[in-house]
């Protein structure tokens, strides 16, 4: 029996179209008609020897076999474009300075990087992890090729930038069930009119810090009193923290480590947090071909990690 050859434009549209909820969207970005979309889905199935989807009230929702199957497509496109990358780049050389913040490096890096240097060895990478006002100033200074940055506060955008993405910021605590029977947590859950509660424990970075900043105006608008129960310099202290039950953070949910869980502010006093931007600046308009390709690398790590965000 001759074996199944998946075809990767077909694979393409399958998970193009699960991306944008919609393959008439998906039909729209790959340059082709719906109706050829449609026969392709239909060629997929046929290949795969069984169904991929089916009914979920007016649409449609994958079947266990089509979850199986997007996953592999979404390796085998990753391997297929590597390999195109490579194959136009073969001898890419040169030197790209990378600025990100302590959340995104330990979640998006590792993936970019290795993606990055096996289709372009004899590029050399320098990462520099840090806080939004100190890669602004890096990239002021020409210390920095390329940067990912969030927007808070009003501040003016750079330069040669894109916004990327724009999320909640959201209360954050311990994901163990344990550590939310703290007298202060379960006071947040009675009623607005009961007595006044013990001020909020916040588990926040150092000052300066515009997502500090941001918290404690939000809680003071809503007369909700807090104090600073752990302060630290270390993102990976502020999780550690939380975790322990000290007190309650606020991050956007990209990056976040599986001990700590978003806080559903149902049944709570806890006030809505405004969103924030994600936006990526480069040093010149027109980057040098190892910055452009590590720019479109971390676009497509970013915008996959928050699917529709």
């Amino acid at each position: 029996m001759a074996p199944v050859m998946f075809d990767l434009e077909v694979l393409r549209s399958f998970s193009t179209g699960i991306a944008l909820g919609s393959y008439a969207r998906a039909a729209d970005k790959l340059g082709r008609s719906t109706s050829a979309v449609s026969a392709q889905l239909k060629k997929l199935e046929s290949q795969a020897g069984t169904a991929l989807f089916r009914k979920a009230g007016r649409g449609l929702e994958l079947t266990d076999a089509g979850q199986t199957l997007l996953a592999y497509a979404h390796r085998l496109l990753q391997i297929n474009d590597e390999a195109a990358a490579a194959m136009r780049s073969v001898d890419l050389q040169g030197w790209v300075r990378l600025g990100l913040q302590e959340d995104l490096g330990e979640t998006l890096l590792p993936g970019v990087l290795g993606r990055f240097s096996r289709a372009h060895p004899k590029v050399r990478i320098e990462a520099c992890v840090a806080r939004s006002a100190d890669l602004r100033e890096r990239l002021d200074l020409g210390q920095l090729d390329l940067a990912l940055v969030w927007e808070v506060g009003g501040r003016q955008p750079l330069a040669h930038g894109e916004r990327l993405l724009r999320l909640p910021l959201q209360w954050l605590g311990p994901s163990a069930p344990d550590a939310r029977e703290a007298p202060w947590w379960t006071e947040r859950r009675r009623p607005r009119k009961a007595p006044p509660l013990e001020a909020l424990p916040l588990v926040l970075l150092d000052a300066p810090c515009p997502l500090r900043d941001i918290v404690t105006t939000v809680l003071d608008r809503a007369g909700i009193p807090w104090r600073h129960s752990f302060n630290s310099a270390s993102l990976a202290a502020l999780w550690a923290a939380t975790s322990a039950g000290l007190g309650l953070s606020a991050r956007t949910p990209l990056g976040l480590p599986p001990h700590i869980a978003v806080i559903d502010r149902a049944g709570t006093d806890l006030p809505a947090l405004p969103q924030v931007a994600l936006a990526m600046y480069r040093a010149q308009a027109q980057p040098d071909a190892p910055v452009a390709r590590l720019a479109e690398l971390l676009r497509e790590a970013v915008q996959s990690a928050v699917p529709g965000a």
